[in-house]
């Protein structure tokens, strides 16, 4: 399957801000919060053994992922599949771990990978969440970020990718 691009002239940003204060799914709007080391602030981690932690503070997703999902008949919506943050105009298929997203005031770092909970099956035609795992689908998983500066972040604001650094660019090895 093709992975959708952003449109050329959409600059990345920050298409919206989810939380549920009570915890769990779906996440709905916010006009802004701030993203601490901890977590996303009014946003509440019920199963802190799969989601939450410094490493795991944010989870993002694309906008254009959910567009394509909605596409092929998913009931899915920004928030739906938990993510704090979703995210506009970036190549999601060419993140990786390392790399760094500055949106507002705040810095986050990727860390990993997310792996789809059976919490978010409603999201999914016949609960198929493994749509946006990643080893049945490549490139269409969201991610989790730790915080690496705190601050605050606004439904809008624009996001600047800085690529993790190859160890053939860093002149430490």
């Amino acid at each position: 399957m093709k992975y959708p691009n952003p449109k050329e002239d959409t600059q990345p940003h920050l298409f919206q801000i989810n939380v549920n204060p009570e915890g769990g799914v779906p996440k709905r709007p916010v006009p802004s919060t701030r993203l601490c080391v901890g977590g996303v602030s009014g946003d509440k981690q019920n199963d802190l053994r799969h989601h939450g932690g410094p490493s795991r503070a944010v989870c993002l997703f694309s906008f254009e992922l959910i567009e394509a999902l909605q596409q092929e008949g998913h009931p899915i919506e920004p928030g739906s599949t938990g993510e704090n943050l979703t995210l506009s105009g970036l190549r999601w298929e060419l993140l990786s771990a390392g790399d760094r997203l500055i949106i507002g005031d705040a810095i986050l770092e990727l860390t990993s990978l997310t792996p789809p909970c059976h919490l978010i099956k409603k999201s999914f035609l016949e609960g198929h969440l493994e749509r946006i795992s990643q080893k049945t689908f490549p490139g269409w998983s969201r991610w989790y970020a730790s915080v690496a500066k705190e601050g605050l972040v606004h439904a809008g604001d624009s996001v600047t990718l800085e690529p993790k650094a190859s160890s053939s660019e860093d002149p430490s090895f």
